[in-house]
């Protein structure tokens, strides 16, 4: 089975992923009378299991809806020490080294992996493990809030494969990693 681990985000233009309050409401101020998904389902059905960090599960768990998620979940954290009962056959702890927990994860036959939150994806962009990333770019300037990236050790590569355009305004790139 072929390894991948891929993003799916969206960000500001200059580059965000939430305000500096943490909040993501931007993200819904283009009208989308036919909630068009933007390519989402179809890149889940590409994925086995996504890898979330203990921030963006817990806003998950704060947004008061049933879990969203069909796949399963594997949330990095060092301080959880369980999960709730209701999703127990879908949220799966992991910690230890980025190299260990994909071990981990593969050991469980999940091997195309949905890559999100911003601490988790600057963790695996930092040990040069994303393979590709969808970035759909939200016309507005935050001005300042959580970054999608930070310092980098290494330049990484990329080439963008396919540009689509949503609801004449929404810009979504889809980059592959290139290495040399």
């Amino acid at each position: 089975m072929q390894k991948s681990n891929k993003v799916f985000i969206a960000t500001s233009i200059d580059g965000f992923i939430a305000d500096k309050n943490g909040n993501i409401d931007w993200l819904h101020e283009i009208p989308n009378p036919d909630n068009i998904d933007m390519g989402y389902h179809e890149f889940t059905s590409s994925v086995d299991a996504i890898v979330i960090g203990r921030t963006t599960y817990e806003t998950v768990l704060g947004f008061g809806i049933d879990w969203p998620y069909q796949k399963p979940v594997f949330v990095l954290s060092n301080t959880l020490s369980d999960v709730p009962e209701n999703l127990k056959k879908k949220v799966f702890l992991v910690k230890g080294t980025l190299t260990e927990v994909l071990e981990q994860i593969h050991n469980k036959e999940c091997y195309a992996l949905y890559i999100d939150g911003g601490k988790v994806i600057q963790s695996f962009l930092k040990e040069d493990l994303i393979d590709e990333m969808i970035i759909t770019k939200i016309p507005v300037l935050l001005g300042e809030g959580i970054s999608l990236f930070s310092n980098l050790p290494n330049r990484l590569h990329f080439e963008c494969i396919h540009t689509t355009i949503y609801l004449d305004k929404v810009v979504q790139n889809h980059f592959k990693r290139v290495k040399s």
